[in-house]
């Protein structure tokens, strides 16, 4: 007889809006140009003054930017199945969302708009970027595996919200397969609804709005 086969761990689709390979090279960049700012200014004030004011004066100058270039690098947000896993600075961090207690769409309008998902799972709160769009329809929307993998996993959470989402984000993924204009896609959708409203904070979208999106 042979053994029933185990189901292996699930596999791991990037979240990420913008690819971490395309990112890495301007980010290294910008640290390298922050270090060799704060280290030139230091040189330059130490023929001047006290050697540790200069230090302080460098670091004060590179260290920030420097730290943030190098921060942003090790950020990575990826789906297992349903376990949300960010990286960054501080380590990685899981959250199940079928276990989720909240959820939501937020969109930060602006010249460059972004709509994003926030789940949040007891004290826990996670952010998933879904698009960003300029006031002329351009923009970058998150991959079509990643939506699919995204709206499956928001499908396994009992939210009314959640059930809603994944609605939503599938009608993304129908709109990108036909390669649809931007006035078709729901998430470009929900941006243009928040820009009207002529506000500059972020908006969470109601219920109604995220039905209204997802038909």
């Amino acid at each position: 007889m042979t053994e029933p086969s185990k189901p292996g761990p699930a596999a791991e689709v990037g979240l990420d809006l913008i690819a971490p390979e395309m990112l890495a090279p301007a980010l290294r960049r910008l640290t390298l140009a922050a270090l060799g700012v704060g280290v030139g200014v230091g040189l330059l004030l130490a023929l001047v003054v006290h050697w540790t004011v200069a230090l302080a004066a460098a670091i004060v100058l590179g260290a920030p930017t420097a730290l943030y270039a190098m921060a942003v690098q090790r950020r990575r947000i990826r789906l297992a199945g349903t376990e949300l896993r960010t990286r960054t600075w501080r380590g990685e961090r899981r959250l199940n969302l079928a276990e989720a207690t909240g959820m939501e769409i937020v969109v930060h309008p602006g010249k460059l708009s972004r709509i994003v998902l926030r789940v949040t799972a007891g004290p826990e709160t996670r952010v998933v970027p879904l698009a960003m769009y300029t006031d002329s329809g351009s923009g970058r929307e998150l991959h079509i595996l990643g939506l699919r993998k995204l709206a499956d996993g928001l499908a396994s959470c009992p939210l009314a919200a959640a059930l809603a989402i994944s609605g939503m984000l599938v009608q993304q993924l129908r709109a990108e397969a036909r390669d649809a204009n931007a006035e078709e896609r729901p998430l470009y959708r929900a941006v243009q609804l928040v820009r009207v409203r002529d506000v500059v904070s972020a908006i969470v979208l109601s219920d109604s709005d995220i039905a209204e999106l997802a038909r």
